[in-house]
């Protein structure tokens, strides 16, 4: 039986689910990227002396700059908001329908307003214009409309027009919202460049995420230390080194001094070559069979640090020295991955 369903005024049509249906759904899904790619591309030429007026006023703020939006440029706004925040400039969104209810309190003087409406005539952002503008503080708006009452009151108006939304209706703010997100994100990039905003400070503000550990943690967190790294002397059977290594479970051990300065490692790979060799591990010594040039990291460097130093030297364990190079601890590949650096 052909799939059918019943359209607005009754009838019945062919639904687009039926045999062929897919090839509709990927033009359309098509259609939508081309007509949202278009209008992302058309901001480029609006990278203008609106945008560094805006991009001023934010740089200069020395309080927080406060997002307003209603519908879905509330929701573009609190992402806006977020970013700017996490990117270097404080930031907060504040809901223009509670505003006119108490949350104006929330802007101070110190602040700049950045307000989203893209027929600039939202009702419940235009009814605060006014206090607004009785604070003192700069105002930037982003519409789609140069003549509406928001862009015409702003100190500054970023032009975020679209030539067509990408619902076929016209009514789903769907290209619109997609570029005033896009020109968010131009606006929170270019404040992050002017400020010198480094990869460490953005991961202070994200401690809990993946970039937060590489960026944060440090080697003297997730080393094996003290007793718990593995060590032997040069001395040792290379029988007592391989007791050593399983006891510790890192796939090496360290050759120390009598001062636990580290003078060289074993490994599983100079194991798996001396057992080639035929030697007998019962009766060598480790210090004749270790591998005298080795890598190393400081217990203050960043865990990242020595997850470089492993892919790049293709090792899967490091000793930690002092800088007298004694022996601190050591760690493997996976202590990273536990600790979620990798």
């Amino acid at each position: 039986m052909e799939n059918t369903k019943l359209n607005g005024a009754g009838a019945e049509a062919v639904s687009p689910v039926g045999e062929g249906g897919g090839h509709l759904f990927q033009r359309l899904g098509a259609a939508v990227i081309d007509t949202e790619a278009r209008a992302v591309a058309a901001l480029a030429s609006r990278i203008n002396d609106d945008f560094v007026a805006a991009c001023r006023y934010m740089f200069e703020c020395q309080g927080r700059i406060v997002v307003l939006g209603m519908g879905k440029s509330g929701h573009i706004g609190g992402k806006i908001a977020a970013t700017l925040a996490s990117t270097g400039s404080p930031a907060f969104f504040v809901h223009p329908g509670e505003a006119s209810h108490g949350d104006l309190g929330m802007i101070t003087a110190k602040d700049v307003v950045l307000a989203l409406s893209n027929s600039g005539e939202t009702d419940e952002i235009n009814s605060i214009l006014p206090l607004i503008k009785r604070l003192g503080v700069p105002l930037i708006a982003m519409t789609g409309n140069a003549d509406s009452t928001l862009a015409r009151a702003a100190d500054v108006n970023i032009d975020v027009s679209v030539a067509q939304e990408a619902c076929p209706l016209g009514l789903a703010p769907t290209a619109s919202t997609t570029a005033a997100l896009a020109m968010g994100d131009a606006l929170a990039i270019a404040l992050l460049e002017a400020r010198g905003f480094t990869a460490e400070d953005f991961a202070h503000s994200h401690p809990g995420g993946r970039l937060g550990r590489r960026l944060l943690l440090l080697i003297r967190d997730i080393m094996h230390a003290d007793s718990d790294a593995p060590s032997v002397s040069e001395a040792a059977k290379v029988s007592d080194a391989l007791l050593e290594m399983t006891k510790k479970g890192l796939g090496m051990t360290t050759v120390v001094d009598s001062d636990r300065c580290v003078v060289g490692i074993f490994t599983d790979g100079d194991l798996r070559r001396i057992l080639d060799r035929q030697v007998d591990v019962h009766a060598t010594t480790v210090g004749e069979v270790m591998t005298r040039s080795y890598k190393s990291v400081r217990p203050d460097m960043l865990a990242a640090e020595a997850l470089h130093i492993m892919e790049e030297s293709r090792i899967n364990a490091l000793p930690v020295v002092d800088e007298q190079r004694r022996l601190i601890g050591a760690l493997n590949m996976h202590d990273l991955l536990r600790a979620g650096v990798v």
